[in-house]
């Protein structure tokens, strides 16, 4: 959880939005900007490839649950390989 320097009064009145990532793997051109832009860094670099021969993003281990459905992702992808769905909780 962030750190605030001054926590709001009324934090707990809001639900902090889930997401699950998905990646359309043939699509990907390895260009990386989803995992630069991803704020909750849930993604990086993949040691396997795609049949075109790029990396491809994955989701981080040890992030798994961290993905806050800000579609940051989904935005950058120049090619609409990357995008998040709401998870209920």
């Amino acid at each position: 959880m962030k750190v605030f320097a001054r926590t709001p009064v009324n934090l707990g009145e809001f639900k902090i939005p889930r997401g699950r990532v998905y990646l359309i793997l043939e699509r990907c051109k390895g260009c990386n900007l989803c995992i630069e832009f991803c704020p909750q860094q849930v993604l990086q670099v993949s040691e396997m490839t795609n049949e075109k021969g790029y990396h491809y993003p994955e989701i981080r281990s040890d992030r798994e649950d961290a993905c806050v459905n800000c579609e940051f992702c989904t935005m950058v992808c120049p090619e609409f390989a990357i995008y998040t769905l709401e998870v209920e909780e």
